[in-house]
C-alpha cells in the first residue's frame, strides 16, 4: 500500500504501510523518500481482526506540517478497509478517536479501549524487538 498525500506546506507526501521491520508500520516520506515519521502497530495473534496502535512519531524537523494527522487518517482508513477494530494505545490515536470516534464510526470503522492484555502485549512486541 502506497498513497499520495499532500502536507500542510502542500507538499507531496507518500504513507507506506511497513511489515519488513520488528514492529509493522504506517511510514510518512517527504521529498521523494525521506522518512519523516511512522505510526506503530501489532495484529493480536489472538484476534486476528484487531490492530493495536501504541506509537507514533514524526521527527521534530518535519513538525507543524500536518504529518502525524495524515498518518493516523490514513492507518484508520486502512483499518476500515480491512475490518479492523482499532485498539488506541497511542495517545495521539487516542485523542483523535475521541474527538472524531463518532464520525469514524460514521465510515464503517470500530475502536475499543485498551485492556491490560494489549498493554502487556505492546510491551511484550517492543522487548522482543529491541532483541532482533
Amino acid at each position: 500500500m502506497s498513497d499520495q498525500h499532500t502536507d500542510r506546506t502542500g507538499a507531496p507526501v507518500s504513507i507506506v504501510l511497513d511489515r519488513n521491520r520488528a514492529i509493522s508500520a504506517y511510514t510518512v516520506s517527504v521529498d521523494e523518500g525521506t522518512l519523516a515519521g511512522r505510526a506503530d502497530f501489532v495484529d493480536p495473534r489472538q484476534a486476528s481482526d484487531e490492530r493495536v496502535f501504541f506509537h507514533t512519531e514524526v521527527a521534530s524537523e518535519f513538525g507543524g506540517r500536518g504529518l502525524a494527522g495524515l498518518l493516523v487518517r490514513e492507518a484508520l482508513a486502512d483499518s476500515i478497509r480491512e475490518n479492523l477494530t482499532v485498539v488506541p494505545v497511542c495517545p495521539l490515536f487516542a485523542k483523535y478517536l475521541k474527538e472524531h470516534g463518532d464520525g469514524y464510526k460514521a465510515e464503517g470503522g470500530r475502536f475499543r479501549r485498551p485492556r491490560p492484555a494489549d498493554l502487556a502485549l505492546v510491551k511484550e512486541t517492543v522487548e522482543n524487538a529491541g532483541e532482533a
